[in-house]
């Protein structure tokens, strides 16, 4: 019998009505009962597995990822779970200990950091091996899982066993997670999963970013082996390896009736005759899966058509010369108060502002008009709920403010206690139930790594640690990405290419769903349309200077997602990566938008990774362009949509700087970001004031690395940094309304005690300075509009924050599950708002806006406008503030703010208190090296 977590540890969620229904319509006893023995599959017991002698961590690397490494359950256990919330073994055993360090990272020591992560050294001590598995009665590969956490640890006597064991443990793992991901690369969720709104938006958002025919995933796979030598062949034969060990768990747990539950609650298996199938897995598949990681974790750029209309409003409100200058100030490409990952002065310059814009294809005003996707719906497929997702899905996809992913920590060895480098890192991937990653440790020939993998990309470990050489990444969003004016002609469907009137290439999709146990969503159907062009697929439709224009989005990545395969194939050989240099050269082969962090015994290092185009001379890459041979990337290919690259050197890079912070801030001088908003405050300073500080006082150890990090995934950013400005506005004349001065003392208390979102204790469930957090969520948005909207006007104020959102709390729906996602104020206002009101206050401001804005520039009017809004936002109640969602009763501020592992299979978890952090993440600090 699966055990069940005491409902003490985690906040239980609401069980979804249609699951008891179901249910009550069996008898549960009688069901339950039949389906428990085929549980899971048979495993040995015990074994002799020990600690591994490659290992040169000393016990010193840790690791962690919520909710649990099991993210299969069977139909019995997916049953338990709603009915009785009883969890499978390791489904939920990280989440606790993950959750719990928001509590207890004050107190934290290095003996202590294990209470709170896993140990992630190599190999499983004898004594606390769980199973031992032979995948497919192979004799060249075990699967040893340990007691604590589960982890799959592969070891293989050849390299063909190995991946065949990588790919058994991803299937025993996350076999309908890895399914249901290759339907949403191929725009088929529906088809599979059911008709929800969410999986509508879902497979729209990212079949719109990469709409694959099977020819094109082939041609991926054929161009990214064939181009890269012994290592692409190998890459080719690791794939194929690790296929048939994914199919050999699905054939054995069919016939076994041990496969994950939610195939029978959605119809493609009988839980009574078994009939039904799940299909088998091939190359293009991972491709699919591929697609959808690019697109969502590493494809900086585009949003050049809403930066066109932004500056055409500017100029508008205020004359082309001013306007342009007003809007510059706003987008902040090279600000000089940024916080810089590479931080000693170099500069690495990239998509800078030309003198003179050349070949710029601004649209006239108002004929900007997205592209639809969705066409002929039917049944539930035209409900509002349905072409909300829609809207969202498209928005999502189009514009440059790619959502909260990932932190890094890193100190030199020279500011440490031990004087070896230490790291506190990881990706922030949202939170799901099952996981979008999963552990493993994978050791065969030419392979040595334990780390986190996307489900279904497993082959090889993408995020984790070698012998003796740790590595992670954040999404860096430089600019990859460019839309093209392509000139229409004969029709709507034709266009100019290089003189010649040319069809465009159109690619449908049709969807339709009914009714299953997991999702009752009411019959429906739809078509989606892609109209692909040689300069990428259609986004919108305009006229510029009265030519009518289809508008166009072509990033480097595009039709290359299977190219990374080599850099991640490197970083997991002991033999290539063995130095940072080494290392740099493996992640140069990575052509998604990454960071890329390294530490060993003695170094740390840093690498920027991307195809980073070449655009022509004159070409500004903040809007669009004509689609004409003299504004092409340099030598441009478009049958195989290369080009000429920016070389390595060019760059961010690094090696042995005294610290490196990175939480998708501006990576260095010179070089611009696509996202808006990389100015004087960003979360990125959360993670700078508090490791600059440790560094400059040296004797840095792994805990205090960790408490810094914990510290700042508790912070209010617009509390820390921006709320103090605000207040001496506020203060530079006694307050003398009682309820303004109210309010000011509550803030003015929760600045001194630390601007944190944290409970008063542990498990309950109310923060500290709780009226204090409640007034700035509802003051923030007030305030902004109310100091910018009457200089900018209301076309502009709009256009700007189509452009940069004006906040994200914790409480807001936003980044990769909408609400409850943790990652926050990644995107925000926070900048605008300081520089304005440090100028107001005649404050030096490096890189200011062009005008001020609060009051005009008058401190008193200002000062007004603050009491104002702040007197309003006092006045609001709870409910108010926070009005309740499919989670959260309204009011409730806690479980506002909570974090949701999203189902994406039958199994549920509970809320966990908010933390600003990785989901998955490292500690760690070698000792020696090979």
């Amino acid at each position: 019998m699966p055990r069940c977590t005491p409902r003490t540890t985690l906040d239980r969620l609401r069980t979804p009505r249609r699951f008891p229904k179901f249910l009550k319509a069996a008898s549960i006893c009688v069901l339950v009962a039949g389906l428990l023995s085929p549980l899971t599959q048979a495993a040995a017991a015990g074994g002799t597995a020990g600690l591994a002698a490659n290992d040169y961590c000393g016990g010193q690397c840790s690791d962690i990822l919520p909710p649990g490494e099991n993210g299969n359950a069977t139909l019995a256990q997916i049953l338990l779970n709603q009915v009785f919330g009883t969890q499978p073994d390791h489904a939920e055993d990280q989440l606790g200990p993950y959750s719990n360090l928001a509590a207890g990272y004050s107190t934290l020591t290095d003996d202590k950091i294990n209470t709170f992560f896993n140990d992630a050294s190599f190999g499983v001590a004898s004594d606390q091996v769980a199973s031992t598995t032979k995948p497919g009665g192979r004799t060249d590969v075990t699967i040893v899982r340990d007691k604590k956490s589960g982890v799959p640890h592969i070891t293989g006597t050849t390299r063909y066993g190995t991946e065949y064991g990588a790919g058994y443990a991803a299937a025993q793992d996350r076999l309908w997670l890895m399914d249901v991901f290759r339907h949403v690369g191929r725009g088929q969720l529906t088809s599979f999963a059911g008709g929800a709104p969410s999986n509508q938006g879902l497979e729209q958002e990212f079949w719109r970013n990469a709409p694959y025919t099977e020819a094109d995933l082939q041609a991926q796979i054929d161009s990214a082996t064939a181009n890269a030598g012994a290592r692409g062949a190998q890459a080719l034969a690791d794939a194929n390896a690790y296929l048939d060990g994914i199919n050999s768990y699905i054939d054995a747990s069919d016939s076994g009736r041990y496969f994950p539950g939610e195939y029978v609650l959605t119809g493609h298996k009988d839980a009574i005759t078994n009939a039904g199938t799940i299909d088998h897995f091939k190359l293009t598949d991972l491709v699919a899966l591929a697609s959808v990681i690019g697109a969502l974790f590493g494809s900086g750029g585009g949003g050049e058509v809403n930066n066109a209309l932004s500056l055409l409003a500017a100029q508008s409100q205020y004359g082309v010369t001013e306007g342009t200058k007003v809007w510059e100030s706003f987008r902040e490409r090279n600000d000089p108060e940024a916080a810089l990952t590479v931080h000693d002065g170099e500069s690495f310059p990239y998509a800078t502002k030309p003198d003179t814009a050349q070949g710029e294809a601004l649209p006239d005003a108002g004929s900007v008009a997205q592209e639809p996707l969705v066409y002929d719906r039917t049944g539930s497929a035209g409900t509002a709920k349905a072409t909300g997702a829609s809207a969202t899905a498209a928005a999502t996809t189009l514009t440059s403010a790619k959502r909260g992913m990932s932190n890094a920590l890193v100190v030199s060895g020279k500011a440490t206690a031990s004087g070896h480098p230490i790291a506190v890192f990881g990706p922030q991937t949202g939170y799901f139930a099952p996981q979008l990653l999963m552990l493993q440790e994978i050791q065969g020939p030419g392979l040595s790594a334990r780390g986190a993998s996307f489900a279904g990309l497993s082959m090889y470990v993408e995020l984790g640690r070698g012998q003796d050489y740790s590595w992670s990444a954040t999404t860096s969003g430089q600019d990859i990405i460019d839309t093209y004016a392509v000139e229409l002609c004969q029709d709507d469907y034709h266009y100019l290419y290089h003189g010649t009137c040319t069809a465009m290439d159109k690619v449908e999709r049709t969807n339709s769903w009914k009714p299953t146990t997991a999702d009752g969503t009411a019959a429906g159907s739809y078509r989606m349309q892609v109209y692909r062009t040689k300069y990428g697929p259609v986004e919108y439709r305009a006229t510029v200077g009265g030519k009518k224009v289809a508008y166009t989005t072509l990033r480097s990545s595009y039709m290359h997602e299977a190219d990374s395969i080599i850099g991640f194939q490197m970083l997991n050989d002991p033999d290539y990566v063995k130095s940072p240099g080494t290392f740099q050269s493996a992640v140069q082969h990575i052509n998604y938008t990454f960071n890329w962090f390294y530490a060993d015994s003695a170094h740390t290092a840093y690498y920027n990774s991307g195809d980073n185009p070449v655009r022509a001379s004159g070409v500004d890459a903040e809007f669009p362009v004509w689609a004409q041979a003299a504004y092409e990337w340099q030598n441009w290919d478009p049958a195989t949509n290369t080009a000429a690259y920016t070389p390595a050197s060019a760059h961010p890079n690094s090696v042995d700087q005294d610290y490196y912070i990175s939480w998708n801030n501006k990576q260095a001088k010179d070089y611009t970001s696509a996202p808006w908003g990389d100015g004087s405050v960003h979360r990125g300073n959360l993670l700078e004031d508090r490791v600059k500080k440790l560094a400059a006082a040296g004797g840095v150890t792994r805990s205090a690395l960790t408490r810094a990090m914990a510290d700042a995934a508790l912070a209010d950013l617009r509390a820390e940094d921006v709320l103090p400005k605000l207040l001496q506005v506020v203060k530079s004349s006694p307050v003398t309304d009682t309820a303004a001065a109210a309010a000011v003392t509550k803030l003015s208390d929760w600045v001194t005690a630390g601007a944190r979102r944290k409970e008063t204790s542990a498990g309950s469930k109310t923060y500290a300075n709780a009226d204090a957090i409640r007034i700035l969520d509802a003051w923030w948005p007030l305030m902004v509009k109310a100091e910018f909207a009457p200089g900018l006007g209301t076309d502009l104020y709009t256009a700007f924050t189509a452009n940069l959102p004006i906040d994200e709390s914790p409480s807001a729906a936003h980044g990769p599950t909408g609400a409850h996602a943790g990652s926050s104020f990644q995107y925000g206002w926070w900048s605008y708002v300081d520089k304005d009101i440090r100028a107001v206050l005649g404050q030096p401001v490096q890189g200011g806006l062009a005008q001020k804005y609060c009051g005009g520039g008058s401190l008193s009017a200002c000062r007004d406008i603050l009491i104002s809004t702040l007197k309003t936002a006092a006045g609001l109640t709870a409910a108010q503030v926070y009005p309740g969602d499919d989670q959260c009763s309204a009011g409730d501020q806690w479980c506002a703010d909570s974090i949701v592992q999203r189902a994406l299979g039958g199994i549920k978890h509970g809320r966990i208190t908010w933390q600003n952090r990785p989901t998955y993440q490292q500690v760690v600090e070698y000792t020696s090296h090979r």
